[in-house]
C-alpha cells in the first residue's frame, strides 16, 4: 500500500493574507484549488467567470454577491456556488475574508498551470 500524505490545515481568521494578493493554499491537478482572499470594505472582484465550479465561503466580514441579476448578502459561514462560466461579482460591504474553492482544477479551457488555453 502507498504512503499516506499528511493533512494540511489553515486558520483563515489569522492567516497573513495581503490585500489584493490572493493566497493559493493548495492546488491539486484534477482535483481543486483553494484560495484565501482578503477584500477590504468597499472593494470588489469585478464581474468575471471561471472555467470551474466556484465555491465562496465567507470566513469573516460580509459580502454581496451578484449573479444572474440577483444579489445576495452573506456573512461568516455563508457559502455561495457558481456553475462554470457563470458570471458573478463579489463586493465587500465590510472587511471580508473568504475561501474560494475551484473544482475540478483545472477546468476545461485551462492548461495544467491554470492559464486560459
Amino acid at each position: 500500500m502507498g504512503s499516506v500524505m499528511r493533512m494540511d490545515s489553515w486558520d483563515l481568521t489569522t492567516l497573513d493574507i495581503e490585500v489584493h494578493k490572493p493566497k493559493v493554499l493548495r492546488s491539486d491537478a484534477d482535483a481543486a484549488r483553494a484560495i484565501a482572499i482578503n477584500l477590504p470594505a468597499g472593494d470588489k472582484l469585478q464581474e468575471h467567470e471561471v472555467h470551474e465550479h466556484a465555491y465562496v465561503t465567507v470566513v469573516s466580514g460580509e459580502i454581496e454577491v451578484e449573479a444572474g441579476g440577483t444579489t445576495e448578502t452573506g456573512g461568516a459561514g455563508s457559502v455561495f456556488h457558481f456553475e462554470p462560466h457563470e458570471r458573478h461579482e463579489v463586493r465587500a460591504t465590510s472587511d471580508a475574508r473568504f475561501l474560494l474553492l475551484l473544482a475540478p482544477w483545472t477546468g476545461p479551457g485551462r492548461d495544467a498551470e491554470g492559464n486560459r488555453a
